[in-house]
């Protein structure tokens, strides 16, 4: 091997097209995809690091979950080596530390890397990320020098560096306090998705985030309607005071106002104690109020009371309490509809509705599955202790096929379900969840569709259900691109899909 010194075009080439008009995602990949190029390994990524775990924002050769992973330093020595190494680290192929990526190359029967190099990435002597190259050929990149991958690294530092300081720009843009910017994403409540209905969303976080405006935050169960909540609350103004948590469907009706308002010693049986309410408790922070189409009308009102002049009394207490608090509640129902019965108030209705936000569920954004199942098998692997947990590609169709009517909580319980599963079954240290590993229910028939004309080539369903789905996808997409002579993106105006997502989906269905 000679060498990069004969590829100093190339590097200038991808130093160019860092600076063309794309998204960061597709500027990332880019790079990315042409390192793995010039290197001519099979595998490259590019990681930024956060709160000590560093977190996939582009790969090449890697398994699509691997983007919806987060590997904790803890958890990884490999990678907690590149990111305590001041320059460019080898690891021998013998080396007994781990690789995070084993078994993460697709259609290759070795499941172990052999080579591998991490380029930690700095911006003014503080590490901002790394990049990874592995490749199952020992020796791979003994023809390269420190002083060709410094060259990468700095590429690559910059533009990372480039991006983050973009962000940090935007979010100064909302006019947030510097604890506010400061305490953005941490990994324990981070809303993983890339689709087009998820930018969405985090755009509409970002914009109420620092408005102080109530919210009303709506969507099937399990969507992660709490997860928006914490984003707004991060974000906010109130970022460094509390944010306190109530399910008002757990309340029972005798204790609800005493959990919501607090109460003073005597106040009933058994309240032997003076008690602050959850109102008190997030005094100049914000209250987050799930389920909130479950309190009585009674508790509505005494509600609509405290957001309208700010003023609560505690339980058996005649004196008034101020407090300033912004509400953010949640709710599975429709309240439009429970106010027209009568069992939700109007005024109260209106009054945290401010700014709606509707958090859509799992099967109209897809192309999150993948990344969700790559974030929760992660976190199963490290609760069970199992070396390396992968998905094979059957496995991943599966997932995407089916409808998920419990959303993100029911797909992280099967995961969960199905690395218990497959560690017993095959107790050694690396495992592969396959299809028959994952347990989902039989999905109830959908409703009728009103005028769907068969054609000649519309057969009937037959086999299991994934194959069904695919067949009436392939379907559908041929049929609309037929309709628009051809059009990709006036076909995926049609689909109601963006139209990367639909390239990527008719890519899975074998239709390009």
């Amino acid at each position: 091997m000679t060498g990069m010194t004969l590829s100093v075009d190339l590097l200038a080439t991808i130093a160019l097209e860092l600076q063309n008009s794309l998204s960061q995602h597709d500027r990332f990949q880019r790079l990315v995809n042409s390192l793995r190029q010039l290197l001519r390994c099979d595998a490259s990524a590019l990681l930024r690091y956060e709160a000590s775990h560093f977190h996939p924002l582009a790969t090449s050769g890697l398994a699509s979950d691997v983007a919806g992973r987060r590997f904790k330093l803890a958890d990884h020595p490999r990678l907690e080596a590149i990111a305590r190494a001041g320059d460019v680290v080898r690891f021998p192929a013998d080396s007994e530390l781990p690789d995070p990526f084993d078994c993460l190359i697709p259609h290759h029967d070795k499941l172990k890397v052999h080579a591998c190099i991490g380029l930690p990435l700095f911006a003014q002597h503080e590490l901002i990320g790394a990049l990874t190259f592995d490749d199952l050929v020992p020796g791979k990149f003994d023809g390269f020098s420190d002083e060709e991958l410094r060259l990468i690294s700095a590429l690559a530092s910059a533009a990372l560096s480039n991006a983050l300081l973009l962000s940090r720009l935007e979010r100064q843009s909302l006019t947030l306090p510097e604890n506010a910017r400061q305490a953005a994403s941490p990994v324990t409540s981070e809303m993983i998705g890339r689709s087009a209905a998820m930018q969405q969303l985090k755009k509409e976080i970002a914009i109420v985030a620092g408005s102080g405006l109530n919210v009303l935050i709506t969507g099937e169960t399990g969507v992660g309607k709490e997860l928006v909540a914490q984003g707004i609350h991060r974000l906010s103004p109130q970022a460094n005071k509390a944010l306190v948590y109530l399910n008002c469907a757990a309340l029972p009706e005798n204790v609800a106002e005493s959990e919501l308002f607090g109460h003073v010693k005597g106040a009933f049986t058994g309240a032997i104690h003076h008690r602050v309410g959850k109102f008190e408790m997030a005094d100049n922070g914000t209250l987050f109020l799930d389920e909130i189409g479950e309190l009585s009308l009674s508790l509505q009102a005494k509600l609509l009371r405290v957001l309208q002049y700010g003023d609560l009394q505690r339980v058996g207490d005649d004196s008034s309490r101020r407090v300033n608090v912004r509400v953010l509640a949640a709710t599975n129902r429709c309240l439009k509809q429970a106010v027209e019965q009568g069992g939700f108030r109007a005024d109260l209705f209106h009054r945290l509705s401010v700014f709606p936000m509707h958090v859509p569920p799992l099967r109209q954004r897809v192309d999150d599955i993948v990344l969700l199942a790559g974030f929760f098998i992660e976190q199963a692997r490290v609760r069970l202790g199992i070396k390396q947990l992968a998905l094979n590609a059957d496995a991943i169709a599966k997932l995407e096929g089916y409808s998920w009517p419990g959303n993100i909580r029911e797909l992280e319980h099967t995961l969960y379900r199905a690395a218990v599963m497959v560690r017993a079954a095959y107790p050694q240290s690396a495992l592969f969840i396959t299809p028959s590993f994952i347990n989902l229910p039989e999905e109830p028939p959908g409703p009728p569709q009103a005028s769907a004309p068969r054609d000649a080539g519309h057969e009937e369903l037959q086999g299991d259900l994934q194959a069904a789905t695919r067949g009436f996808q392939r379907r559908v997409i041929s049929a609309t691109l037929a309709a628009h002579q051809g059009n990709w993106s006036a076909s995926a105006r049609t689909l109601g899909l963006d139209t990367a997502n639909l390239h990527r989906l008719a890519k899975r269905l074998g239709l390009k």
